[in-house]
């Protein structure tokens, strides 16, 4: 029990996961707090802050890292494909059969879909499993700077398919200046600023979940303050749960597949378990709020992500425990 405990800490069921689940109750409770017209300018604080967040994010990418993990391109090429290809057709697939495209509900599971991986989870579960390390570091950073270009390429084609009204080129040109400069810019300056971030990562850490924190907050507080969840059922909420929890099990299941038929070895099967399943909540939150500049119904398409991020770290964790423990009894 310790050692899962320890695990799911290491994971992200820590501090932050219960502030965030604290963020949504307040958010209920005093939903004018964070909707647009507060005394606090979210809106303001959060845009710098996204800015920041890849600002520091190009920093910490280390161009010698990302020369020697292009060695093993069979399996990066696989990881992506599960990520950004594979992940977002299965969900399109099931949609065609139960789902209800114009759906809020729908739309943000086929957001979570269209993510990329996360960094800190995919990669400790990786190590805990003993999988291949330098792999999940280079597939998850590699994941991070592909969603800024895929995943509004997916949004684009989703919404305009539905809809006709998405301003994809406007979208793109958002997160270009937002997203994309300050990842070059801070890359360019990893030389002179990447061991002040790595003397530093614990603040940063901090100063981005704060961020995190302000944009669920604002979002469901939206959300809560036009009454967004009234219609929603508790037997709605726990079939998304259900249906989270099948979508994850289902994706780590094809991964597993996938990795037995191109004969991978353990280590980089693990990796493209792990690395192939995760969906990044910290892009989610910051790139959500350039793609739906929507307040209102910015908060329930969070939901899907916010439950498949719980699931993902306390399933996988589980996983990965057992993975690693029975990889060191052989």
């Amino acid at each position: 029990m310790a050692s899962i405990k320890s695990t799911l800490a290491k994971a992200g069921i820590n501090a932050f996961f219960f502030l965030l689940l604290l963020s949504i109750l307040l958010a209920y409770l005093f939903p004018n707090s964070g909707s647009q017209g507060s005394v606090v300018p979210l809106d303001e604080i959060t845009y710098y802050g996204v800015a920041a967040i890849f600002f520091f994010y190009g920093v910490k990418i280390s161009p010698a890292a990302l020369k020697a993990g292009l060695a093993n391109w069979r399996l990066h090429l696989t990881v992506q494909s599960a990520t950004f290809v594979v992940f977002p057709l299965v969900v399109l697939a099931v949609m065609g059969v139960w789902g209800n495209a114009a759906s809020p509900l729908w739309l943000g599971t086929f957001y979570l879909a269209a993510l990329p991986s996360t960094v800190s989870s995919s990669v400790v579960m990786v190590s805990i499993a003993k999988g291949n390390l330098p792999a999940a570091i280079f597939n998850a950073s590699m994941s991070s700077l592909a969603g800024i270009l895929l995943t509004p390429l997916w949004m684009g084609l989703y919404l305009s398919g539905g809809e006709g009204e998405y301003a994809l080129g406007e979208t793109i040109y958002k997160l270009v200046v937002q997203v994309l400069m300050p990842v070059i810019a801070g890359f360019a300056l990893h030389r002179y600023l990447g061991f002040w971030v790595l003397r530093h990562q614990k603040w940063l850490k901090q100063f981005d979940q704060t961020i995190i924190l302000l944009i669920v907050f604002s979002a469901f507080a939206d959300s809560f303050a036009a009454k967004m969840f009234a219609g929603q059922s508790a037997a709605v909420l726990v079939s998304l749960f259900g249906g989270m929890l099948l979508l994850f099990l289902l994706i780590m299941g094809g991964m597993f597949v996938v990795g037995k038929l191109m004969r991978l070895e353990y280590e980089d099967l693990t990796t493209l378990l792990f690395c192939g399943s995760k969906k990044s909540l910290v892009q989610g939150a910051v790139m959500g709020k350039i793609l739906f500049p929507d307040p209102v119904v910015f908060g329930i398409l969070l939901l899907p992500l916010m439950i498949y991020h719980t699931l993902q770290l306390i399933v996988g964790s589980a996983l990965a425990e057992r993975l690693g423990n029975s990889r060191a009894a052989t």
